[in-house]
């Protein structure tokens, strides 16, 4: 008995999503181009003159494209060409490989080849979080093709403990897709507010943040199961990448904030500026992780910045 109530549970909650996933993705309909990569497409949008210096915004972990687009994308596009993506299985970007692609070295080639077809050979990347990671990846990847780093409350280094236990849960094959096409959006749904409040922590969030940015996009079973596969992986991506910093010779201007509870601003921030033969640390105090929008202006002056130092 207790196995069919449990049966009849789940079935109700897959049937939840199904029906939940389609009335999100209707309700977030792709607002850019795609460009084929190896094996699927990625999703961009693109701002401001074409002709311009181009700027790669890269967004981090459990989101999309709106959140860096939002922040900056409107401010940047006054003076540059301005490229956001949605990561490798992430908002309406495909996940060609699966968990491989989960990997920031495998997401930063599969950016590479959407921005060369394109028409872009070099650019200024902005990571936010779990792209500092991808950030730095694609420039040890494609030293050629990156013109200068802005690290925005980055993921660097490795870490003492590990991460949530839904992230290592949902990662691991068989149990973890029963779990996405069944509970995540139903109980999601209600968690979004209380999740979004605490990553902008101390700050508080624009009212009108998950409405803008499709952040509960990340409830779709796929989009779950992607997120929790990138942030299982990190820690063993960037223990391997991190001894490399040091070849990064572009100028890099790196902003945290010191009362950051979700990226710890001394192991990360601080950790690979020691690292960066031309690096630039920005340490905000009673700042927290989403630094991209409580020091937007500060943000834009970075990659401004980091401009002029690269045409020197």
């Amino acid at each position: 008995m207790i196995v069919l109530s449990v049966a009849v549970v789940l079935a109700v909650c897959a049937c939840v999503t199904l029906a939940g996933t389609w009335a999100i993705e209707r309700g977030y309909p792709p607002s850019g181009r795609f460009v084929d990569v190896d094996g699927g497409r990625l999703h961009i949008v693109e701002m401001g003159p074409p002709d311009a210096p181009p700027v790669l915004l890269l967004h981090g972990a459990s989101g999309n494209l709106g959140d860096i687009r939002m922040a900056l994308g409107e401010r940047l596009a006054a003076k540059y060409r301005v490229i956001v993506v949605d990561r490798p299985g992430h908002g309406w970007s495909d996940r060609p490989d699966g968990s491989a692609d989960a990997a920031p070295m495998r997401q930063a080639e599969l950016i590479h080849q959407a921005l060369t077809r394109i028409g872009i050979t070099k650019a200024i990347l902005v990571g936010h979080s779990w792209s500092g990671a991808l950030a730095t990846a694609y420039a040890l990847a494609f030293p050629d093709a990156v013109s200068g780093l802005v690290l925005l409350a980055p993921v660097t280094h490795p870490w003492p403990g590990g991460m949530a236990w839904i992230n290592n849960l949902v990662a691991t094959p068989l149990i973890g897709p029963l779990v996405a096409h069944t509970l995540i959006l139903p109980l999601g749904y209600f968690m979004i507010g209380p999740g979004v409040t605490a990553v902008f922590a101390p700050e508080i969030p624009p009212p009108d943040y998950a409405e803008r940015t499709g952040v509960r996009m990340i409830l779709r079973p796929s989009e779950f199961i992607a997120n929790a596969q990138d942030i299982a992986g990190l820690k063993t991506a960037v223990t391997a990448q991190s001894p490399r910093y040091g070849e990064i010779k572009v100028p890099v201007a790196i902003i945290a904030g010191d009362a950051d509870r979700v990226v710890y601003t001394d192991i990360h921030s601080r950790g690979i500026a020691k690292m960066l033969p031309d690096a630039t640390l920005i340490v905000l105090p009673g700042v927290g992780h989403m630094v991209q929008f409580a020091a937007a202006d500060r943000a834009v002056q970075a990659v401004d910045e980091v401009a002029a130092k690269a045409k020197r």
